[in-house]
């Protein structure tokens, strides 16, 4: 069984958990509303208790429990013997010339993860991560190169979160707007699920992140701000659709099943048919009235015309927009980014057979922080270098018949 298979079954039928260890602290990043108020209530608190304890851990971004000056000294010892408040420990920050920020967190036996925060005119994004490295291994895709090597728990995705509104707080500059000041308190006011990792395939950790980000004793973040990025786990996606519907994107990247099976390898799992129709299921209760079809730009991959024409009979069958992203070269792919004159005329076909298209403004380029080249130091964990060739041929029939 391959890794992704693994990574699917694991999903739709996950092990049971093994029991918590008497004693170990609780990391209160990591607990849902309702958990949060379940362990209080255990404690003899009020529901306000857990109310007043989520602002402070995330909406004021404290860790130390002596500082939570209104909650009482009892729950504050009880607090401080029981409960931790921690972010995964950072490596490395980097910089971009554009403002983009990226932090590198140490998650323990040489796995690594990548958060990215992009501050635009109107918001500050924050891209999160939901795995250590990833499973599908899709060709334009760094990370993909690791291989899988662990879910991410709920504290460790929404630790990014806590840490980047914090950091951005105790450093104004870093947190401004192309010059303007932010004035909420939170600096991150959109959040996607575009880091490392198929986020679908980690879903119940996935799932408790997003009640926190929603809720407005903790984040507070509109369900129409908070986007899940996924390759097309079919089953999940009608789960969220019951469980927890925030803005969808899909990474389709190919309008036919027979490119979209050499470039997203789900798809041979879930083929566009079966994603297409989750898709109309999943806009019957989605925050927004379209689903966003990413698709990443290969040069003689995937943007000749008769792209284009499956892109609209693609349209036709569900409510959607296309955001084109220029691929991000790195030297393990053996891909070239298309043209920019390609990337307008693709975008312009498109637009003049009546859909809504946009294309991504590549930021955070310069240190390694933009889509697709998330993966720290990457270590070829998939012996990918081993099936180059088979990609050379990916590029070579699709140049052929573009």
């Amino acid at each position: 069984m391959s890794a992704l298979d693994s990574a699917i079954e694991e999903v739709l039928h996950p092990a049971a958990q093994a029991p918590a260890v008497r004693g170990a602290a609780i990391n209160l990043l990591g607990l849902d509303p309702a958990a949060l108020a379940e362990l209080v209530a255990q404690w003899g608190g009020k529901p306000f208790r857990a109310r007043q304890l989520s602002q402070w851990v995330h909406q004021r971004g404290v860790d130390h429990f002596a500082d939570m000056s209104d909650l009482a000294k009892e729950f504050r010892a009880q607090l401080e013997s029981r409960c931790v408040v921690q972010a995964p420990p950072l490596n490395i920050e980097k910089r971009s010339a554009d403002g983009t920020r990226k932090w590198l967190f140490d998650m323990g036996m040489g796995n690594a993860i990548e958060t990215v925060y992009i501050p635009e005119d109107d918001r500050g994004t924050l891209c999160i991560s939901s795995q250590a490295g990833c499973a599908v291994g899709c060709p334009f895709c760094s990370t993909g190169y690791q291989g899988f090597s662990r879910n991410l728990n709920t504290a460790e995705i929404v630790g990014q979160l806590w840490y980047a509104n914090r950091a951005l707080r105790l450093d104004p500059e870093g947190a401004r707007l192309n010059g303007a000041a932010v004035e909420s308190p939170q600096a991150v006011s959109n959040v996607v699920m575009m880091g490392m990792g198929e986020p679908l395939l980690n879903y119940d950790q996935l799932l408790g992140a997003l009640r926190l980000m929603v809720n407005d004793h903790a984040y507070g973040l509109s369900r129409r701000r908070v986007t899940v990025s996924t390759s097309g786990v079919v089953p999940m996606i009608d789960r969220l659709a019951r469980d927890c519907p925030v803005a969808l994107a899909v990474s389709l990247h190919a309008p036919t099943d027979d490119l979209r099976d050499e470039l997203v390898p789900l798809n041979r799992k879930y083929p566009l048919a079966e994603l297409l129709a989750a898709c109309n299921r999943y806009l019957e209760v989605a925050p927004r009235d379209f689903i966003t079809f990413e698709y990443i730009m290969l040069d003689g991959v995937n943007d000749g015309d008769e792209q284009v024409r499956g892109l609209v009979e693609v349209a036709r069958q569900v409510r959607c927009k296309f955001n084109l992203i220029p691929f991000n070269p790195f030297p393990q792919s053996g891909l070239k980014r298309s043209p920019p004159a390609r990337v307008r005329l693709f975008a312009q076909q498109l637009s003049d057979a009546g859909l809504t298209v946009t294309v991504r403004k590549t930021r955070g380029d310069d240190i390694d922080a933009a889509c697709g080249q998330l993966a720290g130091e990457v270590k070829d964990r998939t012996r990918i270098n081993e099936r180059k060739p088979d990609r050379a041929r990916i590029v070579i029939r699709n140049k052929e018949h573009g």
